[in-house]
């Protein structure tokens, strides 16, 4: 099966040609399909459902290729020098990034500690492990990104869209989380144990094990999204967002409703 993931890689990317950093982030995304693929057989599903479902989590890939290589410069605003490019490990910590295009970068080990990235872009970014502590990340968009382990603690994710990502082992801790945007994403295990969060949305997003213990939860949705196995002992939150946890089954013992 990983012969298929990666011939889907490779469709994917060859009308765009080499670029610089083609080589690490198709093997980044091949790593993170993989592990989501072989979940997915770990659930029980068929090779075929599991390969299926793999693919539709990622999105449309050939969508975002074009979206993020176009050749109008005019169509994109802010810096565009990071696009496709090789930068694991990088040291971009307390830099005015803002508006910069991360679009298909090879970004893994990446610090961006401190730094201004407000409206930014990481659109098929290979992230794992990214540094993203005290980063602002105000509307940034995030789609089919790889951020297994990225350290996102007091980050300001106000807006910020982390559609088709995988995020597992990610680190949330005193981040803002402010109407941002989890869709169609694997938040499997990932703490959110004593966080404010303040109409965020989960939507279609994996959420087996994820930890919502002592947090405080304002008009959070989760359409969608399976609750079942998430956790929410100790919560507070308004009595929408409980009306809408205890229709869809989730284990609302030991919650305060206010």
């Amino acid at each position: 099966m990983e012969n298929n993931l990666k011939q889907f890689l490779d469709n994917a990317f060859k009308p765009y040609g080499d670029f610089p950093a083609r080589k690490d982030v198709e093997q980044e995304l091949l790593a993170n399909l993989t592990e989501k693929y072989n979940d997915l057989k770990a659930e029980g599903k068929s090779d075929e459902e599991a390969y299926k479902l793999t693919i539709e989590s990622f999105g449309d890939v050939s969508e975002i290729m074009e979206h993020v290589t176009h050749n109008d410069t005019s169509t994109f605003a802010g810096d565009r020098r990071f696009r496709a490019t090789a930068l694991s490990e990088a040291d971009l910590a307390n830099s005015p990034l803002a508006g910069g295009d991360f679009s298909m970068s090879a970004l893994r080990g990446t610090d961006f500690q401190k730094s201004d990235l407000h409206d930014s872009k990481f659109k098929a970014a290979a992230l794992k492990g990214a540094n993203f502590a005290g980063a602002n990340l105000t509307n940034a968009n995030m789609d089919s990104s790889d951020l297994h382990d990225a350290n996102l603690a007091d980050a300001n994710l106000t807006e910020t869209k982390l559609s088709r990502c995988a995020l597992q082992g990610a680190t949330f801790t005193n981040a803002t989380l402010n109407k941002t945007e989890f869709k169609q994403s694997d938040l499997s295990g990932v703490s959110f144990d004593g966080e404010m969060l303040r109409g965020v949305i989960f939507d279609n997003s994996s959420l087996k094990n994820t930890s919502f213990k002592n947090a405080t939860l304002e008009n959070v949705s989760f359409h969608h999204s399976k609750v079942k196995h998430t956790i929410f002992d100790g919560a507070t939150m308004d009595k929408v967002t409980y009306a809408l946890l205890k229709g869809v089954k989730a284990n609302l013992d030991n919650v305060t409703v206010q």
